[in-house]
């Protein structure tokens, strides 16, 4: 009985994640280098960010928290909209930032 009152806590989010939950981002009008730079450093200075990646061609920003932090979804799309981008979807995945670089990496 306990294992399947910790599987449905698990799968309902009631507990908290010991592994990290990474916000993957999709954004237009990222263009340049430089627009990736500018997110980066936005993002970056966030207390609970660990690793922010962003890749132009998928159009995908990444962040990573640090360990034991959580991210906030609504401010990192207001950090990104204030920088001048639009913010398309977000979703939360249970990928590292290095594992997002590589599967996108892998892509090209």
């Amino acid at each position: 009985m306990n294992n399947f009152i910790l599987t449905l806590a698990l799968s309902l989010g009631a507990l908290p994640a010991y592994a990290a939950s990474t916000l993957k981002v999709t954004v237009n009008g990222m263009v340049c280098a430089f627009c990736a730079q500018g997110i980066e450093k936005r993002v970056g200075k966030m207390p609970a960010t660990q690793e922010v990646f962003v890749d132009l061609k998928n159009k995908v920003v990444a962040v990573q928290p640090k360990p034991g932090q959580t991210l906030d979804a609504q401010a990192i799309s207001a950090e990104i909209v204030d920088s001048g981008y639009d913010v398309v979807r977000i979703e939360t995945v249970s990928q590292s930032v290095a594992d997002i670089k590589a599967e996108l990496k892998a892509r090209k």
